[in-house]
């Protein structure tokens, strides 16, 4: 099959933060607004991230709309991971974090001792695309447990943690650009793109009083929903008239 997964570009990384955001208002808004508490909505979004998952992978080929979509189901199931091991178990932040750390690494390791590479530009597999999204799940969920232990156990708040976090990311960004290791930066940037949007995502939706802006979820997720559709309608044409004009295609 052809490259799973898009091109690394600036589009790639807005959508992976608008969607990340998305996914952290998106799963309050259906826990809370629409009443359907935290374990029903990780089991509704569960059950259709499967769905959406086996048709991304019965795709011989990238399609924009199928990725970008399991992309945000993945965030909102990786942000309702998250809250159940807090809220409902009471799993304290830092080892839930702990424990999203070992799970990636070692998901890593095993990715690395089958295929012996991490690579996302050789997707090319089914097993190698199972393993590329059992570690996007994984970033989810250690990026919400992160980001959340560094706004509320640490103290940052909303307004510091976006700026903390995107400072790492740009740091990780200079790295690559003088020569660090594109694989090890991607997945250094993945990680910390999560608790980056999340972290915009409440700072937008929530009241004064807690320190957000007071958008709500509601409104924030219809404006980040609203762009996502349309950076993906663009990368969509784009792929499409790159498909029809490539004669290797």
């Amino acid at each position: 099959m052809l490259n799973k997964v898009p091109e690394v570009s600036a589009i790639f990384w807005a959508i992976k933060i608008l969607s990340t955001t998305v996914g952290e208002t998106g799963a309050d808004y259906l826990a809370v607004h629409v009443g359907l508490g935290a374990s029903r909505t990780a089991m509704c979004m569960t059950g259709l991230l499967v769905a959406v998952l086996l048709m991304q992978l019965s795709r011989r080929a990238y399609v924009p709309w199928i990725y970008w979509l399991t992309v945000v189901l993945v965030s909102i199931v990786g942000t309702q991971l998250t809250d159940l091991l807090t809220d409902k178990l009471e799993i304290s932040l830092y080892i839930s974090t702990a424990a999203f750390a070992c799970a990636l690494a070692a998901t890593f390791a095993i990715w690395f001792g089958v295929e012996r590479t991490l690579s996302i530009h050789s997707i090319v597999t089914t097993r190698r695309e199972l393993f590329y999204w059992t570690a996007i799940l994984f970033t989810f969920a250690l990026g919400t447990a992160a980001g959340d232990l560094a706004t509320e156990a640490l103290g940052l708040g909303f307004q510091l943690g976006v700026v903390a976090f995107g400072a790492l990311i740009a740091a990780i960004a200079i790295s690559y650009h003088v020569g660090g290791n594109p694989v090890l930066t991607f997945w250094l940037a993945y990680i910390l793109t999560r608790p980056l949007g999340a972290e915009l995502g409440d700072l937008l939706s929530q009241s004064r009083e807690y320190g957000g802006i007071g958008l709500g979820t509601v409104l924030t997720s219809i404006v980040f929903l609203t762009v996502i559709v349309g950076l993906v309608a663009r990368v969509t044409f784009e792929h499409r008239g790159t498909y029809r004009t490539d004669p290797a295609q």
